[in-house]
């Protein structure tokens, strides 16, 4: 049997285990967007970001996101499992040193998503809103909406919001709760039309239950900013075609998944929306090599990426090192020679 020399570990710093308390108590919306935006700032090859993967079995599947950091601290996983007969999902982030292939961290990444999520769409709302007071409108009242408000929150000063959601009853807790943590005064709106009337930036986390989409091009406003997180899949929709159409810009966390993978691109090039060269990778717009102009209607997709996870997790890490939290592990794997 093949063996390989075992490197001395003397020099390696144990694996930190992260748990979702842990996670809860390093989050910061500052430090994640900070992260995010130094990260889509630098060069990214695209093989540092590969499209995730997915094995699928009997009423479960296994989806991984991989990632290497262009920090150069750390390369990574995150791994979901789920089971759609027992309704039981898991998140799991790895992260290994890029100088020693160590494993530096294991990190329960069940809050993950959602923070890499609404940091990466206030990096891109940042890039494209004027820099001013931001008027925001915000469909859908879910935990989804809730993260893409609070993050913007935490990097620009919001001048208004309003809120649309079909149920009264989840608009009202919404804008209760924004105001109770935050002391921000939302405004009820009876229709999504109403609540993205004369705004800046509009929020869009939300789908119907008939997969039609909630947001109408016809509703836009020239100069306005739109964060579109609500379809990831092919059969999901959430902004209509004539949204991608009026579009000067599409910016892509993942331009190739949303191109071809996501309900709403698929549905505009069925109506024949020509939007190939407005399509621009998020790196572009942060980084400047893309702009856009005062009046220009800039749409930013999202599918999320492991590149998101992984910095993500760094930045989390740093944290943990720095406040002292976390377990480190007694045992784990150990780089050989190769």
């Amino acid at each position: 049997m093949e063996t390989h020399h075992i490197d001395s570990v003397e020099h390696i710093t144990p694996t930190l285990f992260l748990t979702d308390n842990d996670v809860a108590q390093l989050a910061d919306w500052h430090a994640a967007f900070n992260a995010l935006r130094t990260a889509y700032a630098s060069p990214i090859a695209p093989a540092m970001v590969p499209p995730r993967s997915m094995a699928r079995g009997e009423g479960m599947w296994l989806r991984g996101l991989t990632a290497v950091s262009p920090g150069g601290g750390h390369m990574g996983c995150k791994l979901i499992a789920a089971g759609t007969k027992v309704k039981r999902a898991s998140y799991l982030v790895s992260l290994f040193n890029q100088q020693t292939m160590a494993l530096a961290a294991l990190i329960d990444g069940n809050r993950i998503t959602g923070i890499r999520t609404a940091a990466t769409a206030a990096v891109a709302v940042d890039a494209a809103a004027p820099h001013r007071p931001l008027k925001v409108g915000v469909i859908g009242s879910g935990f989804e909406a809730r993260g893409l408000l609070a993050a913007l929150m935490a990097v620009r000063t919001i001048a208004s919001a309003r809120v649309f959601s079909p149920t009264p009853a989840s608009r009202e807790r919404f804008a209760a709760a924004f105001f109770d943590e935050h002391g921000l005064a939302i405004e009820e709106a009876g229709s999504p039309q109403e609540a993205i009337a004369g705004v800046d930036v509009v929020l869009c986390a939300a789908r119907s239950r008939d997969e039609s989409p909630v947001l109408k091009g016809e509703w836009l406003e020239p100069g306005m900013t739109i964060v579109s997180i609500g379809s990831t899949l092919p059969e999901q929709r959430e902004v209509d075609d004539q949204v991608i159409g009026r579009a000067a810009l599409v910016v892509a966390d993942m331009p190739e998944e949303v191109a071809h993978d996501t309900g709403d691109m698929i549905a505009a090039t069925r109506s024949g929306v020509d939007f190939a060269a407005k399509l621009i990778s998020l790196s572009d717009l942060v980084s400047g090599k893309a702009s856009r102009q005062s009046e220009d209607i800039v749409v930013y997709k999202s599918v999320g990426s492991g590149l998101q996870d992984i910095v993500t997790a760094e930045m989390l890490l740093a944290r943990a090192r720095a406040r002292g939290l976390g377990t480190e592990l007694a045992h784990s794997i150990v780089p050989v020679s190769k």
